[in-house]
């Protein structure tokens, strides 16, 4: 029975490790059926006495639980979204490419939950026990706006009834609490809109410090890389063809990415030359920026003296002349910082991430322009939405006082007025919140035309007009297009960080983020597979998104200012959105703590506010992020010395074999130049002593002789290789003869021509 176990212990074990034998296919299958049936046949009964069954039992859980944990892994791998996507695109285009579909699918998830935290929290208790719309002036398009509420042109821009909708501040009611469940709504509102940045800040740093530990800039650090990829990069569990079609093209892609990398290492270049060239390079790309910011400041104050104007008479460029500068710039700019970048001749990988930043100013600098620009706005409606309310005021006050006089009563009741003719004020949260839905929405128009016009339409072009054509228009002018990484990357983060600043004031944009991500995963794994062609130089990208990672954290952080800058400064609007009546939005957090707290937690939250503890907590925080970071640096060097140690190793283990196989050769070409063994006497045959049998003893003892261990096991510690002659083993019976210039002491001499070179040596004159 223990034979039996140990054996099945052995086919257990081969089976487990079959995958790792440098095997043919078809003697690994044969292999495997054989042990998996010889396991099958005798396991279950090694069971002993009553225990039998019960082991039985447990090693037929055992096996179901294995099975169910690899079927499990299966299915968490199949249920992750576009995985097969991904997959062929990288295969066809690299790592580089695909890392672009990686971080739309974050993208898309952090999104999804940001929706959920919006709709669930803020959309849904407002529709399911808010009041109805027209209940309300909030609620209600205007009597002089209701005619045209409904045209194309109008809800295009997000007007008429889009504009009093869900979708934007202005809709929601300021009351303290709705419904039947008491909710509080304004703080809800509040607590969302902060913790969306909580939450994407979170995750952000989360994701960076789980790719920290890939790391790596997506060169090969490892020795041999060309040999690995040759002999270790096919699956021979491949059956299906597309399958291994696409798992040839990436072999074959990581091959180009590693040659790249090698290249790049080797080459030599003109320092001086080099730098200037950069340095042109730089200047010229600030010259832009700089442009495109003032171009941007220049158009947002002409709208605002269009928005004085009557509408009618504007066209449509000119009402949406913001929007299109923009989105011209963000189209124009990546191109020419790409043609100017060749001046450079960085490395693909070094010169996508200067790529990367370039765009990721131009981007932000023209939102930032477009914010301060927009500020002014606001401050402007802040002023006349003031004389409006002092105007709403003395009509309510002048209505009250001539009704008292008139009727002579002190119960008066509210004005009879529809809400649809009631005075309102400009609502500014809900403009800021209109112009951030305009802006994206026209992004998601010109990136969907700029894929069919600049990468279908021309490979449609290149396709088809080829054969026609004066040139050859695929080597040639215009040739199939190259997926554009820095551009696409640049304006997914772009398009991100519009989404955190206007999520609060409009709501609903990040359910529009989430279909334009979710469109965008098709149609852009359709147009790089079917318009676009593999980069000329392809590289590996970073083993880690952290590049990208780094400015999405950028961004969050510096679409977090104007937020926090509107709820503590700017005073809401009066007439419209959860905050009105107040003088700041944080109040409704005062107001919660107030009435519906006990009252040591508000004495608990002064003194957290207090700037005497919020100083030290600060520089507290700022020493324990220097100590962090001092021993991560620690850890860093600590890693690299014993990389170096473990490299000195290897490199000394090379050296010691290489030594031992020279020494070896060193020996036998020292043995070559000894005499002849041939022409030496034949030993004298030695008869063997029999074994003597020790009493007690299972094995024979050996005599003692030459090479005999003295253990007596019969071991022979002789070195293989040895200087001097074989002993003849025979008694000598005559002296040594006379040396001379041809004797050889040790032997008889060689005849001509033995041995090498060892003839007679040449006569003496």
């Amino acid at each position: 029975m223990a034979s039996l176990k140990e054996e099945v212990e052995e086919k257990k074990k081969l089976i487990a490790t079959l995958r790792n034998k440098p095997w043919r296919m078809k003697r690994r299958l044969k292999l495997l059926k054989e042990c998996q049936a010889f396991v099958e046949e005798f396991e279950g009964a090694l069971g002993k006495g009553k225990g039998r069954k019960l082991y039985a039992y447990k090693v037929m859980m055992a096996k179901k639980m294995i099975k169910f944990n690899r079927d499990f892994d299966n299915f968490k791998t199949a249920c992750i979204p576009w995985e097969r996507k991904i997959k062929e695109v990288e295969s066809h285009f690299g790592s580089s490419v695909a890392s672009y579909f990686i971080f739309l699918r974050w993208m898309y998830g952090l999104n999804l939950v940001l929706f959920a935290f919006m709709f669930g929290l803020v959309v849904l208790p407002e529709v399911m026990m808010g009041l109805p719309y027209g209940s309300i002036p909030r609620k209600t398009v205007p009597r002089a706006e209701q005619d045209r509420a409904m045209d194309i042109s109008v809800l295009l821009d997000f007007g008429g009834y889009c504009k009093y909708s869900i979708l934007f501040y202005g809709f929601y009611n300021d009351e303290r609490t709705i419904g039947v469940l008491q909710f509080r709504l304004p703080l809800s509102y509040l607590l969302v809109g902060v913790g969306i940045f909580g939450y994407s800040l979170m995750v952000v740093i989360r994701t960076m410090a789980r790719n920290s530990d890939e790391g790596g800039d997506g060169g090969d650090d490892g020795q041999f890389t060309f040999a690995f990829k040759m002999f270790t990069s096919w699956d021979y569990l491949i059956g299906n063809p597309e399958t291994a079609d696409n798992k040839y093209a990436s072999i074959t892609t990581s091959f180009k990415e590693s040659i790249v990398d090698e290249q790049e290492n080797q080459k030599d270049e003109n320092i001086h030359l080099r730098r200037f060239l950069r340095v042109l390079a730089n200047f010229l790309i600030l010259c832009s920026l700089g442009g495109s910011g003032f171009l941007i400041y220049f158009v947002v104050k002409r709208s605002q003296e269009f928005a004085n104007l009557d509408q009618d008479d504007l066209s449509w460029f000119e009402k949406n002349e913001v929007e299109f500068v923009m989105s011209l710039l963000g189209l124009v700019c990546p191109p020419l910082f790409e043609t100017i970048a060749e001046l450079e001749e960085y490395h693909p990988r070094i010169a996508l991430k200067w790529q990367l930043g370039r765009i990721f100013a131009l981007f932000l600098g023209n939102l930032y322009t477009f914010l301060f620009a927009l500020f002014d706005e606001v401050n402007a409606k802040l002023e006349k939405e003031k004389s409006i309310r002092n105007a709403t005021i003395w009509g309510l006050n002048e209505y009250y006082s001539n009704y008292s006089s008139y009727h002579n009563t002190t119960d008066i009741p509210p004005p009879d007025i529809h809400p649809a003719d009631v005075i309102r004020g400009p609502c500014w949260e809900t403009a800021v919140g209109i112009e951030f839905v305009k802006l994206t929405v026209s992004d998601i128009q010109v990136t969907y035309m700029t894929i069919l016009i600049g990468d279908f339409l021309r490979a449609m072009i290149v396709r088809f007009l080829n054969y026609c054509w004066c040139w050859d228009l695929e080597a040639g002018f215009p040739s199939y297009g190259e997926f554009d990484i820095s551009g696409n990357v640049l304006g997914l983060i772009f398009n991100q960080g519009m989404i955190w600043m206007g999520a609060f004031y409009a709501p609903g944009l990040v359910g529009l983020n989430v279909l334009r991500l979710l469109t965008s995963m098709y149609y852009q794994c359709w147009a790089v597979m079917s318009c676009n062609v593999p980069h000329e130089r392809v590289f590996k990208a970073s083993k880690s998104n952290n590049f990208y990672m780094g400015l999405l954290l950028l961004v969050l952080f510096l679409s977090l200012l104007p937020v926090v800058y509107t709820i503590m400064t700017l005073p809401p609007s009066f007439d419209c959105g959860p905050f009105s009546g107040r003088e700041q939005m944080y109040n409704v957090v005062m107001e919660t703590i107030e009435n519906d707290l006990p009252a040591f937690i508000g004495n608990i939250f002064t003194y957290a506010t207090n700037p005497g503890l919020i100083l030290p907590a600060v520089l507290l925080m700022v020493l324990a992020i220097y100590y962090l970071n001092a021993t991560s640096k620690n850890y860093q060097n600590a890693n690299l010395e014993l990389k170096k140690k473990m490299q000195m190793a290897r490199d000394e283990e090379k050296n010691r074999r290489n030594n031992k196989e020279n020494t070896n050769q060193v020996m036998q070409d020292l043995e070559d130049l000894l005499p002849n063994r041939s022409l030496l006497p034949p030993a004298a045959a030695e008869e063997k002593p029999p074994p003597v049998r020790e009493k007690g003893s299972k094995s024979p003892k050996v005599a003692k002789r030459p090479g005999a261990a003295a253990n007596g096991k019969g071991i022979n510690i002789q070195k293989d290789v040895s200087l001097a002659a074989p002993n003849p083993k025979a008694a000598v019976t005559h002296p040594p003869g006379p040396r001379g210039p041809s004797g050889n002491a040790r032997g008889p001499p060689p005849g001509p021509a033995r041995g090498r070179g060892r003839g007679t040596p040449p006569s003496r004159r």
